[in-house]
This record gives structure tokens, sequence and C-alpha cells, in this order.
């Protein structure tokens, strides 16, 4: 089981990040020991300096694909849900500085927040997806899958390119706008079209 993420999926994003626009989508990979149980608490790590939240839309794969053409590329997933890419910002931002890959700040335990999936069929369209996450009440992320610069399947018809895709595997899709730190005691709540998917409280 793997867990592919795309980072740099929203132009805003990329702005507040003072990052380039990518030419092509931004991969990289947690894992499975970065999964935060079911339920579990948070817990900043205390190799950590500064952990941000990052809210984004889920992706399941339902069976074996290699090479899959965008057109084709629905068959391939049958769920849709919502979590959260922890991030060491101070340590990535370090990281990048000197062309470094990103997993020691993106990689640790308990960085990937998987909340609950739904059946994509509850969604007439995936590409005006609204999803929400509330930090102790007061709303930090607003977004929609129609910003996203690679859609869903254009982002497994890339990674597919390279990486075979197996039953079970999860894909994060980006961040929108509006990520930032968090500090024990907070609680993070996410939406996906208003209807609750995770909520993790921080240690």
């Amino acid at each position: 089981m793997k867990i592919i993420c795309i980072g740099h999926n929203y132009a805003k994003h990329i702005e507040e990040l003072g990052s380039e626009r990518p030419i092509d989508p931004t991969v990289f990979l947690k894992p499975d020991s970065a999964i935060l149980p079911k339920n579990n608490p948070f817990f900043i790590p205390a190799i950590a300096e500064e952990i941000h939240y990052e809210t984004e839309v889920l992706v399941k794969i339902n069976k074996v694909g290699k090479f899959i053409d965008a057109k084709f590329a629905h068959k391939y997933y049958d769920e849709i849900g919502l979590g959260i890419d922890f991030t060491d910002r101070a340590k990535q931002r370090h990281l990048k500085s000197k062309g470094l890959p990103w997993e020691k700040a993106k990689g640790f335990d308990g960085s990937a927040v998987i909340g609950e999936f739904f059946s994509k069929e509850n969604f007439k369209n995936l590409n005006d997806l609204n999803f929400t996450m509330h930090l102790n009440d007061e709303l930090r992320q607003d977004g929609n899958t129609s910003n996203m610069l690679w859609n869903i399947d254009d982002i497994i018809e890339y990674i597919s390119q390279y990486f075979t895709l197996k039953k079970g595997d999860i894909i994060f899709t980006g961040t929108p706008v509006g990520v930032g730190a968090v500090k024990p005691e907070d609680v993070l709540v996410g939406a996906l079209e208003g209807v609750e998917a995770f909520r993790v409280k921080i240690k």
C-alpha cells in the first residue's frame, strides 16, 4: 500500500509558499508508517520545528493499473475521501533550499491523516467538490477541486507512468490556500461537501 502525494496543485497555495508553478505535477511519497491510526490524536514530533496542516481530497485506488489514460482513470477508483498531509514546514524549507528530497518533512510517523471515504457516486461532479477544514471552530481552509491545476484523472494518468498503482493505494491530491501551524490542544475538523470526514486533536 502506497501513499502518493501531489504538491503544488493549487495556484493560491503555491503563491502563499512563494514557490514556482510547476510544469508537471510534483510527486512525493509517504511510507505506510505515516498513517495516523483512526481516532488517535496527532502528537507533534519532538524532532519537528513547525508543523503545518494541509487538508487534501483523497482518492483510493481499487485495482492494479499502469500507464492509465486519463479517459479511463475513473475506472480505477470508487471512493473519495479527505485527509491531512502534516508537514514540518521549517524542515521542508531547509531541504528545498538545499535541493534535497522532502521525505523527512513529509513522511514522519502520523503525518498522514486518512479520514472517511465516500462512494464517488455520492457526488455530482468530482471536479467541483467543496471541502473545508476548521481549526478550533474557525474556518482555515475552504477549497474546491475545480481549482486544481491537475484534476483527479490527470493525476492518475501522470502517476501511473512512474508507479504501478495497486488496490488500496491512496493519493493525496494537493492542498488549497490557508495552510498554517498547529499547537497542542488544537482540534482540526475536515468536511467534504458538508459531511465531516475527519476530526483530529493535537497533542
